[in-house]
């Protein structure tokens, strides 16, 4: 069973949902059975290669709040990490463009599907844990290395544009399947879950998307009994 999904590695929900996702796989009876792909979404593909000011001061321009109605925003937002275990701190995160970040994810694939998990795991952590700027080439060439990606593999990317068109065909893929926002689940093109759900609703949304690939057979409740077969009938 394949199960994809879209995130960016500067989204907050995406992180929560992340941890959520993983819980309820744990729950899961064939979790062995499951790939779990994580495509690309640029929530800005326009932000600058590193944002000035606080995350705070970004949040209250975008949305039209005072700083401090942000700030108590991110500290709520802090909070509900928490109880998934992250340890953020919103109003540090330096915010930058996400696009090497993404390709680097890619990179990591290339590499092994389990290395592109990794590869998203690290960097959501230096993101959100670590307080690190993921635009910048130093940060993605030592979260990369530590995952096991080559240092000159890593370099080679960031000088080019190795991945890009991958980023933007994932980008595309997320439109045509109506993902206007993200984390944005996809269990094998059949069922679509939108936002970092409660892990109930992961769980059941696994159970049945896999009742729908794996049918149940039919259960033999009398044994032996006499049947017709190849135009045949005993008597």
């Amino acid at each position: 069973m394949l199960v994809e999904i879209w995130s960016d590695v500067v989204c907050p929900w995406c992180y929560i949902g992340k941890r959520r996702f993983e819980a309820a796989m744990e729950r899961f009876e064939h979790k062995d059975e499951v790939e779990v792909r994580w495509r690309s979404f640029e929530l800005d593909p326009r932000a600058p290669f590193r944002r000035s000011g606080t995350m705070a001061d970004h949040i209250a321009t975008k949305y039209g709040m005072s700083r401090e109605e942000a700030a108590g925003r991110l500290d709520s937002m802090n909070r509900l990490a928490a109880r998934e275990g992250l340890d953020y701190d919103l109003a540090r995160t330096q915010g930058g463009n996400s696009l090497d970040a993404h390709r680097l994810i890619h990179l990591g694939y290339a590499a092994g599907d389990a290395t592109g998990g990794e590869v998203n795991e690290a960097l959501l952590k230096a993101y959100f844990v670590d307080l690190l700027p993921i635009s910048e080439p130093d940060v993605l060439l030592e979260t990369g290395s530590r995952v096991g990606l080559e240092p000159g593999e890593i370099r080679a990317i960031l000088e080019g544009d190795r991945f890009v068109a991958e980023v933007r065909a994932d980008e595309l893929e997320a439109a045509r399947l109506g993902c206007t926002g993200v984390p944005f689940f996809v269990i094998d093109r059949a069922f679509a879950i939108p936002g970092a759900q409660d892990v109930e609703t992961f769980a059941l949304t696994l159970e049945r998307a896999w009742g729908r690939s794996h049918p149940a057979e039919p259960e033999t409740v009398v044994a032996d009994g006499a049947v017709c077969t190849d135009g045949d009938c005993p008597i």
